[in-house]
């Protein structure tokens, strides 16, 4: 099942996607806000899945970020063999953790701002999966079962103020800088997370191709790691890393700039898309 944030006529909603279909679930005997949805477990998602509601078309209806405020987003970095082979780096031996603060959050076709004190804005093409069961101390064997589903990620990044930060978190948390989506595909419609090809344009040049067979670290590492020392909550995104590609890996290096538009795309998952505009003067608070 695909499960969707979406807005209409200004008023936002959880539905059912199917194909150019959204089923609104705003009606059924379900929560009406996605994290909420997912705490109810099986029984709101067999629900879901057997509604018959209103429907709408996907063009008519504005996508959201699936989840509008994670509690927690945290990503990994060095995560793919092709991308350390870019960097020139060491494996890691360990995770390379960090977050992104909640408010970078964005929708999969929502516009990602140029920063107004920096020009070095990178894309990261990504797989993601999203948390379904509050977990602590979770066995690599058992990990699978506290994912609630998977989603396509950009974790774009502001190099130099990633540089300045030794934990990453000030370039990688800028507003607008984590769009996800374009919904939650239910970790019961992939057959293998770790074999799922991954692709990133860059106003349509390919930049990015791998597949999540090439993680260092898969999913199920990741969680045992995390849950050894916080807990995960329902809701929490996990961006498990990108593959080789990126602007600043290129000669010469290519920073994204006003108007140029992003594409990342896991067939199975779907596609996200985000135009870069110049950070509007309304961010700025007196």
């Amino acid at each position: 099942m695909k499960l969707a944030t979406f807005r209409i006529n200004g008023e936002k909603r959880i539905g059912r996607v199917e194909n150019d279909i959204l089923v609104d679930l705003s009606k059924a005997d379900v929560p009406r806000e996605m994290i909420a949805f997912l705490e109810a477990g099986d029984a709101a998602l067999s629900k879901a899945q057997n509604y018959k509601g209103q429907e709408h078309q996907l063009s008519q209806v504005e996508l959201c970020p699936p989840i509008h405020r994670p509690p927690k987003i945290l990503a990994v970095g060095l995560n793919y063999k092709d991308h350390i082979e870019e960097t020139g780096l060491a494996t890691p031996d360990f995770p390379m953790f960090f977050n992104k603060q909640s408010t970078s959050a964005n929708g999969p076709y929502g516009d990602v701002h140029l920063p107004k004190v920096s020009d070095k804005l990178d894309y990261e093409g990504e797989f993601g999966f999203v948390i379904g069961k509050r977990c602590r101390h979770v066995t690599r064997e058992n990990a699978h079962s506290v994912i609630a589903g998977y989603v396509v990620c950009n974790d774009v990044s502001v190099r130099d103020w990633q540089m300045r930060s030794q934990t990453f978190t000030l370039g990688k948390s800028f507003d607008t800088h984590c769009p996800f989506g374009p919904w939650i595909t239910t970790k019961d419609e992939i057959e293998d997370p770790h074999n799922l090809d991954i692709k990133t344009w860059v106003d349509g040049e390919l930049r990015q191709d791998s597949n999540t067979r090439h993680l260092v670290f898969d999913c199920f590492d990741q969680i045992a790691t995390l849950t050894a020392a916080f807990t995960l909550e329902v809701g929490d995104l996990i961006l498990t890393g990108t593959p080789s590609g990126v602007g600043i890996g290129l000669d010469p290096k290519q920073f994204l700039t006003k108007g140029q538009t992003v594409k990342i795309e896991i067939p199975e998952l779907g596609y996200i898309e985000n135009t870069i505009v110049s950070e509007p003067e309304a961010t700025a608070t007196t």
